[in-house]
């Protein structure tokens, strides 16, 4: 019999075995996959930077164009007050007419 317990004792020092190497993989892959997550969330927040300095780019261009555009409406509008003062103070009418009307 003490055969028996030998076996025995054997195969718990192997499933005890089994066990660590077990645990030593799971705490290895597991720490791989928290660096490969903590990874992930620094790209993903450069990369959410790099977008919103993007958008900041795009809103300020916009605000350019839209104060080129005002800029050439203010123009306009000063070089048609320009002329209808001068038409005022002359008394005459424009000689040339819309010719849609």
């Amino acid at each position: 019999m003490p055969s028996m317990v030998c076996k025995i004792s054997l195969a718990q020092k192997q499933l005890s075995a089994i066990a660590s190497w077990e645990n030593s993989k799971k705490a290895t892959l597991e720490a791989e996959l928290k660096k490969n997550e903590e990874q992930l969330e620094k790209k993903k927040a450069e990369y959410g930077e790099r977008m919103k300095n993007k958008l900041a780019l795009v809103h300020k261009e916009a605000e350019e164009k839209r104060a080129v555009v005002q800029a050439k409406l203010g123009e306009g509008v000063l070089k048609v007050e320009e002329i209808a003062a001068r038409y005022r103070a002359t008394g005459t009418i424009p000689k040339k007419t819309v010719g849609y009307f």
